[in-house]
């Protein structure tokens, strides 16, 4: 039998929305287990916004997570607005979903440019992120951030979409939908990429089920499941886009997911921007009531929920947060056993995961506690086998 050795991932960065620490038990090649735990670094936010006003607490849900900025927000503001029954202006619904798709958009390509890094494709890496750089530039005249966006706040929005963004808006999303077309019909034709991610890292529907993943994890294994569809908020019942489902499960179908669904995200703002009417961008919030309320998001990684209690302050009683990572991360053990250990960055990055913690990675002798490959040395095992297929493929 081979030496059994531990690959610890993880668990701790500041800027992981669910820290995360993966364990993989490896025989040779073959990973044979894997242990799975979440809850590091807790950071004490739901015990924080109780000290908050509601309108401090959208800045500091905003911060839980800095690739998908706006979801947390987005969700936290329907919550609050539950408690009271408050209505938000029909042209601060359209922006509260252009900036939701806009962050759908740069999430999904920062995720196709790493997915390529991690498989030895950098021309990917490099191309992905050019087209996602004019996606931050009208995030940025749009708000004034790249990121952390403050644009939502209880009742509304806070900045308005002006007539002279929309050329600029129109003209990025544009570039963003040929080049993602063009990528797509790339990866369906490119046997190498196939070689990688097909069959590999697979989720059964059951198990998906079973483990109740949300977002592309869950739409790569055949569960219809969407927020913006199943339950329509702001203004999504009055714009048409299609779910993306595939039932493979593997790789290759959450990466078709992520890439179909820029595409629709296009879609989306075109429609919005023709519907963005005249009128004002807030409502007039002058207390909350008592009560609770819930506030859902379809984010890029899938749902984040949020619940509000209300004494009637101007604090919340109690706030209660679940991130899509909490519901995906533990799906990797069912995908991760039995693959090769050089695919296994590849079948991290498929949950989605925040990269920073796919780079601390280790692999350990345990008899020693000596390290035997670095997470740099991990990312060239998995781009050298795709070099390895490659070559096969052209003898």
């Amino acid at each position: 039998m081979a030496k059994e050795n531990i690959i610890p991932i993880g668990p701790f960065h500041p800027l992981l929305e669910e820290p995360e620490f993966f364990k993989f038990y490896v025989e040779g090649e073959t990973v044979i287990d894997a242990d799975v735990r979440v809850g590091y670094n807790h950071r004490g936010v739901e015990k924080l916004l109780e000290s908050k006003t509601y309108d401090q607490g959208v800045f500091l849900v905003e911060r839980i997570c800095g690739i998908c900025s706006t979801s947390h927000p987005f969700a936290f503001t329907q919550a609050v607005e539950d408690i009271s029954g408050i209505e938000v202006p029909e042209r601060a619904k359209y922006i509260r979903m252009i900036i939701g798709e806009l962050e759908r958009i740069h999430s999904h390509l920062l995720w196709v440019g790493l997915a390529g890094h991690f498989i030895g494709y950098n021309t990917v890496f490099m191309w992905a992120w050019k087209y996602r750089e004019p996606v931050l530039d009208m995030f940025e005249a749009i708000s004034g951030n790249r990121n952390h966006y403050n644009m939502f706040k209880v009742g509304g929005v806070r900045r308005d979409i002006k007539d002279d963004d929309v050329p600029g808006l129109l003209k990025a999303i544009d570039e963003v939908e040929k080049f993602t077309s063009m990528l797509a019909k790339s990866v369906s034709e490119d046997p190498i990429i196939q070689a990688r991610t097909k069959n590999i890292g697979t989720l059964k529907k059951q198990d998906a089920i079973d483990l109740g993943v949300v977002g592309p994890v869950a739409r790569g294994s055949g569960l219809a499941i969407d927020n913006r569809k199943d339950f329509p908020y702001a203004n999504y019942r009055e714009v048409e886009f299609e779910k993306i489902v595939l039932e493979q499960g593997d790789v290759y179908s959450r990466a078709v997911v992520r890439l179909l669904e820029i595409i629709e995200s296009v879609k989306i703002i075109r429609q919005s921007l023709k519907k963005l009417s005249a009128g004002p961008i807030e409502t007039e919030v002058r207390e909350i009531g008592i009560g609770e309320g819930i506030g859902l998001h379809e984010a890029p990684r899938g749902e984040v929920f949020h619940y509000s209690r209300s004494n009637g302050s101007n604090y919340p009683e109690r706030h209660k947060i679940r991130a899509p990572s909490f519901m995906n991360v533990p799906s990797f053990k069912k995908t991760v056993i039995g693959q090769k250990i050089s695919d296994a960055a590849l079948i991290t990055a498929a949950v989605d995961p925040c990269y920073c913690c796919t780079e601390r990675m280790a692999a350990i002798d345990p008899q020693n506690n000596k390290t035997l490959l670095t997470g740099e040395e991990l990312v060239r095992l998995s781009q050298e086998r795709t070099e390895e297929i490659r070559r096969k493929i052209r003898s």
